[in-house]
């Protein structure tokens, strides 16, 4: 078993350009202290420089942190595309393991919003659009119906607000650390 009753576990899922770091960083500001981000591009591209595939050692290293920081009292927040076949058996067994709320969302954005999402962002140049596709996994959902699914339409405030209100951390005071 991992983290409190009272720690909240958040899993946001979707395709490349979804807004899931967004929603990661505005829960996280929204929250303040106590929030921990475990997100799937850093620990896949920054901390092991790795390539997304089965097996692969960021699957273990996300869940890893993810339980360190729920036993240390944080509530988490994983974020990235993580997906389904790949690391539903890690995010089942973190959800399993958790003995506070876990809630679960996939951001779902067609594939040409996709597109104009990526060409905003800094790595834009780095990924073309055929990258993109290759990629590119519509309702690449969990099995069981443990997520939300959150539409295109759903602006990042909204999105924000949605998730803080669902977990209840809407409702809990940021920690003193």
């Amino acid at each position: 078993m991992v983290g409190s009753e009272e720690t909240r576990l958040v899993v946001l899922r979707g395709n490349s350009a979804s807004g899931k770091s967004s929603v990661a960083a505005g829960l996280r500001e929204r929250f303040g202290r106590g929030l921990a981000l475990v997100g799937q591009d850093n620990l896949r591209r920054i901390v092991l420089r790795e390539r997304d595939r089965p097996g692969a050692a960021n699957i273990g290293l996300i869940d890893l942190t993810a339980r360190y920081a729920l036993d240390a009292g944080y509530h988490v927040v994983v974020e990235g595309i993580l997906y389904a076949d790949r690391y539903g058996g890690m995010l089942a067994q973190l959800r399993d393991d958790h003995r506070g709320p876990t809630h679960g969302y996939y951001l779902d954005v067609p594939f040409d919003e996709t597109v104009a999402r990526h060409a905003t962002k800094p790595i834009a140049d780095d990924v073309n659009e055929a990258q993109l596709r290759d990629w590119y996994r519509p309702r690449d959902l969990l099995p069981g119906g443990i997520e939300t699914v959150i539409g295109a339409d759903s602006a990042l405030q909204e999105t924000v607000d949605r998730i803080m209100l669902d977990t209840g951390l809407a409702h809990l005071p940021a920690l003193d650390r």
